[in-house]
């Protein structure tokens, strides 16, 4: 009983104790945390020198870019007949829900020629045709179990714009997912060439 009595003393001076403690005038003070790094977390700089590297050229921490990267905003592109026409083809923000900028705005940047739309063949054989199908009638083999396709032979896909079809192959549009990652911009105009082409053939 005695011990009794003193514990519920000890736990209750105890409790006292911590009130005083964590009642702090100081409102900036969080008092004790668990873990601080989770709520104050350490800010680090990716691109700064912290130490020599043991490998890397020059001690460096960061490696230089592969031999022959092209900066994203310097990927212009010649097109014509030894002309000085220089179109930057990297160079598209227009949100994924703002396809109207796109088709009032967008031009194909690339010559129609054989060659432009023999590359714009290869590509879309290789990325678009086992969903939108050989001629564009959305009867690819993939497109059959997606199903609602769209057949670009037949009402308004038949007159869809080069911004439109330039957009939806960056964004992707309903069932059909983005290919910006895989088509960079020069090859995407390409493909919208062919889909012209394929607009314009007979079923």
């Amino acid at each position: 009983m005695k011990f009794t009595n003193l514990y519920k003393g000890i736990g209750m001076m105890g409790m006292v104790a911590m009130a005083f403690t964590s009642c702090k005038r100081d409102t900036n003070n969080p008092g004790l945390e668990f873990a601080p790094n989770m709520y104050q977390s350490v800010g680090y700089e990716p691109y700064r020198q912290v130490e020599n590297h043991p490998i890397n050229p020059m001690g460096l921490n960061m490696r230089e870019p592969v031999a022959g990267t092209v900066a994203r905003r310097n990927y212009a592109t010649n097109f014509g007949n030894g002309d000085s026409t220089r179109v930057d083809l990297m160079i598209y923000n227009v949100p994924k829900d703002s396809i109207g900028i796109s088709e009032r705005t967008l031009t194909n940047p690339i010559p129609l020629t054989e060659q432009s739309l023999a590359e714009g063949k290869v590509l879309y054989v290789r990325y678009c045709q086992h969903c939108h199908g050989a001629t564009g009638a959305g009867d690819g083999t993939v497109g059959g179990v997606y199903q609602g396709v769209p057949n670009y032979k037949g009402g308004a896909y038949q007159t869809m714009n080069s911004g439109h079809i330039f957009h939806v192959i960056t964004h992707g549009k309903g069932r059909m997912w983005p290919h910006g990652s895989q088509l960079n911009p020069e090859e995407r105009w390409k493909v919208v060439h062919y889909v012209h082409q394929l607009q314009k053939e007979d079923s």
